[in-house]
């Protein structure tokens, strides 16, 4: 329709064609991203330290899974960037979220 109407609109409405178009292409794109992935990374896998040696704060809330004598703990302000991870604590594979 851009294409019929090109040669018989003025000059601004050339601009709001283009710009039209433009708009249309993106959320065609848009519609087909998982714009989630861009804006939240996944992570690939869980690095852990001992209590000893953690850089969390003793006021910070966590998450704490324990099977099989295998204790783990996920800090809630991470969880909450990331909301899922994959990880296996005791033999169990198991999918925390938040």
């Amino acid at each position: 329709m851009a294409v019929l109407l090109w040669r018989r609109v003025s000059r601004w409405k050339k601009a709001a064609l283009v710009t039209g178009l433009c708009l249309a292409c993106a959320a065609a794109v848009m519609a087909r991203v998982n714009y989630f992935e861009l804006m939240f990374h996944p992570v690939p896998a869980a690095g852990f330290d001992s209590a000893g040696i953690s850089k969390v704060d003793s006021s910070e809330m966590v998450m704490a899974v324990n099977f099989n004598g295998d204790a783990r703990a996920y800090p809630i302000f991470e969880m909450a960037y990331h909301h899922v991870l994959n990880d296996v604590v005791g033999g169990v594979p198991i999918a925390v979220t938040y």
